[in-house]
């Protein structure tokens, strides 16, 4: 991976964390600038499943591999509001 492709994979995993903050229902009690971390995660991870799988390289816009990376930012943003939150309530 090229540094350009690192800087592009940054800037749309701050977009997949917004969108997978979204997908989540109800409220999450987590800063933005979590999301936007739990964003880039998922889609470096998003990115390496498709790659694994074989979808990652299509003609057109790859969408299976921004539905992959969308559904891990909407899972780790719930994993991580339920964590964060209950921490918070302990102190």
């Amino acid at each position: 991976m090229t540094i350009s492709g690192i800087i592009s994979a940054i800037i749309v995993g701050l977009v997949i964390g917004a969108l997978g903050r979204l997908v989540v229902p109800g409220k999450q009690r987590i800063p933005i600038w979590l999301t936007m971390l739990i964003g880039i995660v998922a889609a470096f991870i998003g990115s390496a499943i498709a790659r694994a799988a074989g979808y990652a390289v299509t003609p057109g816009f790859d969408w299976l591999e921004l539905i992959t990376q969308v559904g891990l930012a909407a899972l780790g943003v719930a994993a991580v509001s339920r964590t964060y939150h209950r921490k918070r309530l302990l102190r």
